[in-house]
């Protein structure tokens, strides 16, 4: 019944006015950001968090903090379904959870179909929503209870598993992954010590007394970074656009897709909830699973609503999933999870078991706003799905100036210093040629955002033992996140050394 009420009282959060423009703004923007090739949710939803902070200036801080991550989680979902578009139109994945679907959703459109392949996309995207945030209303009260039992140890080491989650299972090469990880970690140590009061790797330049901003390393690394490969690269979209016959999908299309759509929402959901899958990995074992499944396989990858339904679906219900160690745990699942976690601690609102005790209508306002968001998505994207068709074909050369824009007065907003400028550029040119080389940049976000928690974890834990490291073996919780953060990365290494191909996760 608690649950129920608190529920409720989410609803009354969510649905105030000022929140629904900002649920309805987020979800727009987010689907326009997957619509557009390239800049994926990280990138947008980094992008945003100085436009949110400057929209709320005026609310108090709780409700600002509601207000802003309400519009962010929107953008997460909405350029999980945006990306759909693309694939679907112009063989083009809008991000990477969105590669699948186009090996079937492109063959759909080329017979005529996209209207129906679209629409399948926005009604599996809205079901897998639905039963994520089931989901995570029943899941989330109990696990932020076991959570509140957890001790510094148990948090150091659950915390270790999500950063080895990532880095095992993030880009190409777990080595790159790895050295991204580390670096991120070794960033998050420059400024004041927080426990010694001591200076680390400041130089005694003042501006660097308080560390990185956080903001500004990951709206340098994404969106400049896209921005500098867009240039550099001269990247156009030479696809061609497809026509409409129609836009509703045919009876037997909804029969085909109901199935795909349900197996692919549970599937999505519970693979979201592990730290670091995310939703490019749920996307391809729907699409595996599918077509395993299928009476007649050989119709995959030619054209098969079900492998638009599947993936779309997995890949929605992933991004509710992540939400749940998020809220729940303090651990981001990915980057893009991570960026919102970071939004959230700028508010000095701490992700983790006592967020339901200490700002329930925080948690709750936001799983009740994903709802309302997920309903405005689906009204939304069937009638815009011609308009969308249209979003792609905007040039680069509009598109950059209004980037650079909004990175540029984004950052500078938060801080007023020249420096996090300077640092912005930096992470820009960075972003640019570590994306070239394969180094995957959300272990390095991730790094950045969960380094000082880790460092602060650690020390509390080794102060009660006097400095005795044990004391990670010996809690039975702490060992078993310990052991499960060594498999994790050992299994991908031991399968590769055998020749397998190991299915790697790009989304971060």
């Amino acid at each position: 019944m608690d649950t129920l009420t608190y529920l409720f009282n989410g609803f009354s959060v969510a649905l105030q006015w000022h929140n629904l423009v900002f649920a309805f703004f987020g979800v727009l923007i987010g689907t326009a950001v997957g619509v557009l090739p390239g800049i994926g949710p990280m990138s947008g939803v980094a992008l945003l968090i100085p436009v949110t902070s400057s929209l709320t200036g005026g609310l108090a801080p709780e409700e600002a903090a509601i207000s802003s991550i309400i519009l962010l989680a929107g953008v997460y979902y909405g350029a999980m379904y945006g990306g759909s578009t693309t694939s679907i139109l112009l063989n083009t994945p809008g991000e990477s959870s969105s590669v699948v679907t186009t090996l079937d959703g492109y063959q759909l459109a080329k017979q005529g179909r996209a209207g129906s392949a679209l629409s399948i996309a926005a009604i599996g995207s809205f079901v897998a929503g639905l039963i994520s945030l089931i989901g995570l209303i029943f899941l989330a009260g109990p696990l932020s209870e076991l959570a509140i039992s957890f001790g510094p140890a148990e948090y150091f080491s659950l915390m270790l598993l999500g950063l080895a989650a990532v880095s095992g299972l993030a880009g190409k090469s777990m080595t790159k992954a790895m050295i991204m990880t580390v670096f991120g970690l070794l960033l998050a140590t420059i400024g004041i010590d927080s426990v010694s009061g001591v200076a680390r790797f400041t130089y005694d330049v003042p501006v660097l007394y308080q560390g990185l901003e956080f903001l500004t390393v990951a709206v340098g690394l994404f969106a400049l970074g896209e921005v500098f490969k867009t240039i550099l690269e001269k990247e156009s979209n030479e696809g061609s656009i497809i026509k409409f016959k129609r836009i509703l999908p045919t009876r037997q299309d909804l029969k085909d897709s109901a199935a795909p759509i349900a197996r692919g929402s549970l599937l999505g959901f519970f693979i979201g909830i592990l730290p670091g899958a995310g939703a490019t990995l749920a996307s391809f074992f729907s699409y595996i699973m599918e077509k395993k499944i299928s009476k007649n396989p050989g119709k995959f990858g030619k054209g098969a609503i079900e492998g638009v339904a599947a993936p779309e679906s997995a890949n929605n219900a992933a991004s509710g999933g992540a939400m749940i160690p998020l809220l729940t745990l303090g651990i981001p699942g990915s980057g893009t999870t991570a960026i919102l976690m970071g939004a959230l601690i700028m508010y000095n609102i701490q992700p983790g078991p006592l967020l339901f005790e200490e700002h329930p209508q925080v948690a709750w306002g936001l799983i009740a706003s994903m709802f309302i968001g997920n309903l405005m998505l689906l009204l939304l994207n069937m009638p815009l799905v011609k308009v969308f068709a249209k979003i792609i074909e905007t040039p680069p050369k509009y598109l950059i100036p209004i980037i650079v824009a909004i990175s540029v007065f984004g950052v500078y907003a938060v801080q007023v210093t020249v420096f996090d400028l300077l640092l912005l550029l930096g992470c820009g040119v960075a972003g640019y040629f570590l994306a070239k080389n394969d180094f995957p940049l959300a272990p390095l976000v991730l790094g950045l955002v969960l380094g000082p928690m880790i460092e602060n974890n650690m020390r509390r834990a080794l102060t009660a033992t006097n400095g005795d490291f044990m004391i990670f073996i010996q809690k039975p919780l702490s060992a078993v996140f310990l052991g499960i953060a060594v498999l994790w990365l050992l299994i991908p290494f031991i399968l590769k050394k055998r020749g397998r191909r190991v299915l790697v996760n790009e989304e971060g």
